[in-house]
């Protein structure tokens, strides 16, 4: 049963993602600011889907965390599911991704029209100055950018190598820096097992402290996505 209604949803995602993609890309060209929330209707269309064919409820605790205005969301990156769900829960969202998703098929060119930030992961010192120019200039149009500290998808149960890029936007922005871990059914730790199935709990931590160095802040994002008694 789980299977039929995985088939069904990748379907879902294929033919509605595509002929969402087609209708911005008209909404580009006669009215661009609509193409943002276009997206994130349709983001919200893909989740109802998600939870009607396979089961899967996102539930999230606190959100209360995230102040008005701009902000940094330091998440936690498991699974495809993370680049969406900000786009349903934020009014504003600006997403700090890969600049190759940005030559993508269909969707790819909408990307940075809508305001996600490109970075060139083998730029070097160059990318990241872009990076906070980009970022500065996000946050000064009252966007909430979120950005993935492991630098790509660490699979449940496994453990990431942060990268130092949200020290260094959190310092040219000032802006507060929010952790978010994502428990999607595995306990993390190396025999990881699963629990609570069909739900992904996203859980908003509160802010880190203001002036953090680099090591203690990145010590304080490993500490809340691999906790020390993960299956407490």
């Amino acid at each position: 049963m789980f299977l039929a209604g995985s088939l069904l949803f990748h379907a879902f995602i294929i033919l509605s993602g595509i002929t969402a993609g087609l209708w911005a890309h008209i909404l580009l060209r006669v009215a661009p600011e609509k193409v943002l929330p276009f997206g994130q209707a349709w983001a919200r269309l893909a989740l109802g889907a998600l939870r009607v064919l396979c089961g899967i409820r996102i539930a999230y605790e606190g959100l209360e965390n995230i102040p008005d205005g701009p902000v940094i969301l330091a998440a936690q990156h498991q699974s495809a599911l993370d680049t969406m769900i900000w786009f349903t829960r934020l009014p504003k969202p600006a997403y700090v991704m890969k600049q190759e998703l940005s030559r993508l098929p269909v969707l790819g060119p909408l990307l940075i029209p809508s305001g996600q930030i490109p970075l060139d992961r083998a730029g070097g010192a160059k990318a990241l100055r872009e990076l906070t120019e980009r970022v500065r200039a996000a946050a000064a149009a009252g966007r909430q950018i979120i950005i993935f500290p492991e630098g790509t998808r660490v699979a449940p149960g496994t453990r990431g190598h942060l990268q130092p890029g949200i020290v260094a936007i959190a310092r040219a922005t000032g802006l507060p820096v929010i952790p978010i871990s994502t428990d999607s059914g595995l306990c993390w730790g190396r025999n990881a097992i699963r629990k609570h199935p069909g739900t992904v709990h996203v859980r908003v931590h509160p802010p880190l402290p203001p002036g953090l160095d680099r090591a203690t802040m990145l010590g304080a994002l490993e500490n809340v996505y691999y906790p020390s008694t993960p299956c407490g």
